[in-house]
């Protein structure tokens, strides 16, 4: 479904752009880029942006171990600089795969009377899936920046976007999300 509306109240959320991903895939910096211009277009009309980052994992037993059991780089979980994070900028350290079930964020969006998000970050079938899924389940209207994510698994990104996406909300290009929020004025 291609992008119709942005609702009034609509948050950036931003997934796991985060020094320990940097170079996942080849067109991380391209992603972070995008990331980067709809972050500064959603400050500019006084919407929220949600700056999420991974530190840890759920509990539980899985069969294929988490890097996050054997011991991470000091500096994994820092938001990457060029993000330009901003003091009222939404930080969010998450625990889990996606940013609402280990976290209040789902509150404090409703709190600011969000009723819409759109999603950009790594990995695609991963943290972002699991995001917009969570989100998609709270009752959010999502919209998904697919330029604006990746997956070092090329496969997974595919699937995701082709068969799970459409079915948790309307996917569309940055500049389709920037044309958006420009004729909002």
């Amino acid at each position: 479904m291609p992008l119709t509306m942005l609702d009034p109240q609509t948050a950036l959320i931003v997934v796991d752009l985060q020094q320990g991903h940097v170079g996942a895939t080849p067109d991380f910096d391209a992603v972070v880029d995008r990331s980067r211009a709809l972050a500064a277009a959603f400050r500019v009309h006084m919407l929220p942006v949600v700056l999420v980052t991974v530190d840890g994992i759920a509990p539980g037993r899985t069969e294929r171990p988490s890097p996050f059991r054997a011991g991470v780089p000091a500096d994994y979980a820092e938001l990457l600089d060029a993000l330009d994070a901003q003091p009222g900028d939404i930080r969010i350290v998450k625990r889990s795969a996606g940013a609402f079930a280990t976290t209040d964020l789902g509150r404090q969006l409703k709190d600011l009377g969000v009723t819409q998000v759109v999603l950009t970050g790594v990995a695609t079938a991963g943290g972002v899936e699991a995001t917009a899924r969570q989100a998609y389940e709270a009752g959010f209207n999502v919209t998904l920046a697919l330029d604006a994510m990746t997956d070092p698994r090329a496969e997974a990104h595919a699937y995701s976007i082709a068969n799970v996406f459409p079915r948790l909300g309307e996917t569309g290009a940055t500049r389709d999300i920037l044309a958006l929020l420009e004729r909002r004025d």
